[in-house]
């Protein structure tokens, strides 16, 4: 008996485990009549459901994943609304993006709201403004834009400390892991949060990934890198080659003066310069830029103190086929004997990889 009840617990646990199914109950509004509307399930980003809004409504029934994070989205508009399925109906307004339904779902659009908000004026702004007004106050509109980047990103990190004990993280999943890296989610799995093993995690784990580092940007780790030669905003030649060795760790930065996310992510970099360049740790700036003024300009609005080369071609440059560079900002991280031990590291992942090299 005892043999015959150990096979049969062997062969249930051999079966795939299956979601607990729960019913859901989407309704809103929207002053888009006729406009397409989707509903999309955020655990693997497949589309459930879809309908058209009709006399300045819409809704959704069925059933879905029992916690499965899911989304609100108006066909061509980046914009969508978030919830949990955890079977309380739901009542969406997409003209101002609030919902009404569970403690938990009202709780997760509250922080979307509260997150986004700084943006939505700063658009509103921009489009208050002429061409010339935008032109001639680029330098403060920039600075603008980097500091709701940067209050956008300890937001969220903040919510993955006060809220590590509730499902609300993983609505803000991804951009947890382009500040702290792919490689944050080995982390959450070790401590244990409570959404750790969550498919919405790793979803958002993988769609980061695949971002920084597609395949054949990855294959690169590992290969001794392919040296660069352009010239510095003076004219004067230069190659990455002059800075790798004896010592010293390089990171070449690939981005752009008119690059909003490269201006953006500068200075975390000059916060790691600053930081480890006594102790061995280099940059070298590689622009993706046409207009040498553009260029030059960017450079001292930014205050890079270190070595800036561009051949001034645009996405025909020099390093784009080399190192399969298609978007930036991008880098490489460059060991003391000439390997690529990095790519793609920016925000807290490039301060977490050069802890681990220099020590606090």
């Amino acid at each position: 008996m005892k043999k015959v009840l150990l096979t049969a617990a062997l062969v249930v646990a051999a079966l795939p485990t299956m979601a607990q199914q729960l019913k859901y109950a989407v309704s809103g509004i929207s002053n888009d009549n006729g406009r397409k509307i989707y509903l999309i399930n955020q655990n693997n980003s497949s589309l459930i459901d879809s309908t058209a809004v009709a006399d300045g409504k819409f809704s959704f029934n069925g059933e879905a994943d029992k916690e499965a994070l899911m989304s609100v989205r108006l066909k061509d508009n980046s914009w969508s609304t978030t919830f949990f399925n955890d079977g309380t109906p739901i009542t969406i307004n997409l003209n101002d993006s609030t919902v009404k339904g569970s403690a938990l779902n009202e709780r997760v659009n509250a922080y979307d709201q509260q997150m986004n908000q700084p943006l939505v004026a700063f658009r509103a702004k921009l489009l208050g403004m002429s061409k010339e007004e935008k032109e001639s106050h680029a330098e403060e509109l920039n600075k603008e834009l980097q500091k709701i980047f940067d209050e956008e990103i300890a937001f969220v990190n903040k919510i993955f400390v006060d809220e590590r004990n509730t499902l609300i993280p993983l609505a803000f999943a991804e951009i947890y892991f382009y500040d702290n890296g792919p490689q944050a989610f080995d982390k959450l799995q070790q401590e244990k949060v409570v959404f750790a093993n969550h498919p919405a995690l790793k979803r958002a784990r993988d769609v980061v990934a695949r971002t920084l580092a597609p395949a054949e940007k990855a294959a690169f780790v590992g290969q001794q890198f392919t040296d660069l030669e352009m010239a510095d905003p003076d004219g004067n030649m230069h190659k990455v080659s002059e800075l790798v060795g004896e010592g010293k760790w390089v990171l070449v930065d690939f981005w752009a003066s008119w690059c909003g996310p490269c201006r953006a992510e500068m200075p975390n970099v000059l916060e790691a310069y600053n930081k480890y360049h006594d102790k061995g740790f280099e940059v070298i700036g590689v622009s993706f830029d046409q207009k040498k003024e553009a260029w030059v300009k960017g450079i001292s609005q930014l205050k890079l103190p270190w070595l800036q080369i561009s051949d001034l071609k645009g996405w025909n440059c020099a390093a784009a086929p080399i190192y399969k560079i298609d978007g930036i900002p991008d880098n490489i991280l460059i060991d003391p004997q000439g390997k690529i031990t990095d790519r793609a590291l920016r925000g807290q992942a490039l301060q977490n990889r050069l802890k681990e090299i220099f020590g606090e």
